[in-house]
């Protein structure tokens, strides 16, 4: 996999940032932050954003389901440096969106993370609804001109 371009490693891409602590158990046999470690970081700073958005499924009766993953290990990451997490919507489709995120240690990107998400209802998956259509570009990744 290609390194990420190089605005996705700037902080101000990126419309929400949250922080998560790193805990002694995260590290693994060589002294650093394992990758499994960062995945769950991640999934944290993607439920955080959501609420951010001010919508959750189950206000709408749907379940929100994640289809895809893609992790980007850029810098080591080290215990006991908390995680800042920057989340931005990276697309939006008709029955998915992307959120985009850099995981930042002492101001360094250390890894990036793109989730697709989909919506699903009784019948299967659904259209995104104009509210939540309307809150994901409010909050539409920066990307250079």
């Amino acid at each position: 996999m290609a390194k990420p371009e190089s605005w996705r490693l700037n902080p101000q891409a990126y419309r929400f940032v949250t922080s998560i602590d790193t805990r002694f158990q995260d590290l693994d046999t060589m002294g650093h932050i394992n990758n499994v470690a960062i995945s769950g970081i991640f999934e944290t700073a993607r439920i955080r954003f959501h609420h951010h958005m001010g919508r959750h499924p189950q206000e709408q009766g749907v379940r929100w389901l994640v289809a895809n993953v893609n992790l980007n290990f850029v810098e080591e990451s080290h215990f006991p440096y908390p995680f800042e997490v920057h989340c931005a919507i990276g697309h939006i489709g008709r029955t998915s969106w992307t959120i985009s995120s850099a995981g930042f240690q002492k101001g360094v990107c250390v890894a990036t993370c793109d989730t697709t998400v989909v919506t699903h209802g009784a019948e299967g998956r659904r259209s995104i609804d104009d509210t939540l259509r309307e809150a994901m570009e409010l909050n539409f990744l920066r990307q250079p001109d």
